[in-house]
Order: structure tokens, then C-alpha cells, then sequence
């Protein structure tokens, strides 16, 4: 990855126009034919994806168990509210926690693997965290969940919100994809971004040049971890549940799929592209029939075929030969004329 001016800067015009765009969603979104409460779900699978994303596309590393830390979060935030305090950045704040020590457990063993045996490891310890949510019912109230969890305030010290409502909701979980947004954007394009680079392209070489890659894959473990848990802390409040479906190897492999429709090996933005495509064509699909899914898959399975770098990379590519095609006539007359 090479830097850009628009790398180094801390906020960008698409992430301006991004935010100003999910800013009007609950003004026409019903006019469409969409429920309100997907604009919710878009924004949290996006953080979910994006932080997946630091460890499949940043450093190529293939979590494929990843919905561990995204439930984990989720048991965290409900389980911080009912025993720890009912405060919404401490519930928040535990769900991140959890979400790190989870990672920095499971880091711990698999980081110095590589390819497919660290992918392999991460769907065994996946299974083994929705092993747990299911059998420990003192905790997680086993197959039937955590209840009763509230969407607690936002409180600012000088004033109070409430977010019960899918509006107020959405625009607090805005403001935290926001944030997100521009922390990750930083992390890919700082020095440790670019270490995390050179190590996807490859391990032994970034090793010689003297960086301790164990350290450094840990490390993007434990904070994809981290931004999960919060995904999962934030979906859990905004479905007032928390479920071990969420930790199963099916719901870690829709992160994958994604992603990778989107274009997250090829850009930054590719994750939340493939969770905007996802999600809708889950609801528009799924209205007209119960197999949207073989309908989906079936995209997801060509564009791995032919168009492996997802839908970012297709529109970079037209980005790219539509500039071609207009710089072509001024080289063209450039050129000396004969005689």
C-alpha cells in the first residue's frame, strides 16, 4: 500500500460525504421499502467488518471464527449493565474489554501460525466461545440468552439522551461509526499499518528487516477483537438480547462473505460496501423469496471467480479506464505530427 495525501489526513472528503449521506437515512429510507431499524444493523455490522477487516485485508490474516469476539462483546455489554453499573460507556467499555482479553487469549496461541492453520485455529476457538455461551446458563442463560437488556441513555454529564427509540438510536450509533471510522482509518495508514501490510505480503521478510511479527499479529488481533466486542455491545443493546447464534460458525463466515463481496483486500471502504449489499439484498431478496441466500451466494461465488478483489475493486477498475479514456486524446496530440 502505497501513502497518498489523502492517506495522511485524519478526515477525508468520502468520509464527509459518507457521514453526511447515513446522516439523512432515517428521512427516506421508509419511502423506499425499508424498515428503519436496518440503517441500525448497517452501521454495526460495518464497525464489526471493518475491525474484521484489520486482521483479512490489513495483514492477511483469515479469522474465520471471528463471531466469537462480536458475541463476547454482546454477553459483555448486557452482563457489565446488570452486575457492574447500568451506564452506557461502562457497559460499552466492558464489551471492548472483553472483546481484547478474548483476543489477546486466543492471539496468544494462534499468533505465530500462518495460512491455514491459524484460519483453522480461529473456528476452533470460535466454537469453543458458542460451546460456552450454550452450556454455561448461570451466565448466559445458555440457548435461550441474555434478556432484558436496556438501551441505556447517553449520558454526556450535562445532559442526558435517550436512544429507546430506532431513530435516536441509529444517530448514536452513527456518531460511534464515525469514530470507528477514523481510528481505523488512521491505524491502516500509519507506520503500524503498513508493518501490518508487510506482513501480509509476507511474514519472513518483514521479519528480517528486524520487526517482531508474533508481537505485531497479536497485537491487530487483540484491537480487531476489541472493535468487535464494541459491534457486539452495540448490537446486543439495539436488539435488547444477546444470543449464542451470534458466535456460531455460520454468523462468523457472513463477516467473511462481506467483506469480500465488498472489496476489503482492496479498500477500506470495500467491508461497509459488503455489509450495505449484504443487508439489503437479505431484506429486498428475502421479501420475494425464503432461498435469498442461494441467491447471494451465487454472487458471492462469481465474483470470487472473476472479480476477486469484490465490488470496490470493479468500481476502482472503471474509476481507472475512464480516466484512461480521457487522458488518452491529450497524449494522442501531444504526439509530433510527420510531414
Amino acid at each position: 500500500m502505497t501513502g497518498t495525501a489523502s492517506d495522511a489526513r485524519l478526515i477525508t472528503p468520502t468520509m464527509l460525504g459518507a457521514w453526511l449521506v447515513l446522516a439523512t437515512v432515517p428521512l427516506w429510507i421508509s419511502t423506499i421499502g425499508l424498515y428503519p431499524y436496518i440503517g441500525v444493523e448497517i452501521l454495526i455490522w460495518s464497525i464489526y467488518a471493518l475491525a474484521f477487516n484489520l486482521l483479512l485485508g490489513t495483514s492477511g490474516l483469515p479469522s474465520f471464527g471471528h463471531g466469537a469476539f462480536f458475541g463476547i462483546g454482546a454477553y459483555a455489554f448486557g452482563l457489565t449493565q446488570f452486575n457492574v453499573a447500568a451506564n452506557l460507556w461502562v457497559a460499552l467499555a466492558g464489551a471492548m474489554l472483553a472483546g481484547a482479553l478474548a483476543g489477546l487469549l486466543v492471539g496468544l496461541f494462534i499468533a505465530h501460525r500462518r495460512g491455514i492453520y491459524f484460519a483453522l485455529l480461529t473456528i476452533a476457538f470460535g466454537q469453543i466461545f458458542w460451546t460456552i455461551s450454550v452450556k454455561w446458563h448461570s451466565v448466559t442463560g445458555g440457548e435461550d440468552g441474555l434478556l432484558n437488556i436496556v438501551r441505556l441513555p447517553v449520558n454526556l454529564g450535562i445532559a442526558s439522551f435517550d436512544i429507546t427509540d430506532n431513530e435516536r438510536l441509529y444517530y448514536f450509533v452513527l456518531a460511534a461509526f464515525a469514530v470507528v471510522v477514523v481510528l481505523m482509518w488512521r491505524l491502516v495508514n500509519s507506520p503500524y499499518g503498513r508493518i501490518l501490510s508487510a506482513i501480509r505480503q509476507s511474514e519472513v521478510r518483514t521479519a528480517h528487516l528486524g520487526y517482531n511479527v508474533w508481537a505485531y499479529k497479536l497485537s491487530a488481533i487483540v484491537i480487531s477483537a476489541a472493535f468487535s466486542g464494541l459491534a457486539g455491545g452495540l448490537f446486543a443493546m439495539a436488539q435488547r438480547s444477546a444470543f449464542p447464534d451470534v458466535m456460531n460458525l455460520a454468523q462468523s463466515g457472513l463477516v467473511v462473505m462481506m467483506t469480500l463481496v465488498g472489496g476489503g483486500l482492496v479498500s477500506f471502504w470495500g467491508p461497509v460496501i459488503g455489509v450495505i449489499v449484504f443487508l439489503i439484498a437479505r431484506d429486498v431478496i428475502g421479501a420475494m423469496t425464503t432461498g435469498w441466500m442461494l441467491y447471494f451466494g451465487t454472487m458471492f461465488v462469481l465474483l470470487v471467480l472473476f472479480r476477486p478483489e469484490g465490488i470496490a475493486g470493479g468500481f476502482k477498475l472503471l474509476v481507472e479506464r475512464w480516466k484512461a479514456r480521457g487522458t488518452a486524446p491529450e497524449a494522442l496530440s501531444s504526439e509530433p505530427r510527420s510531414g
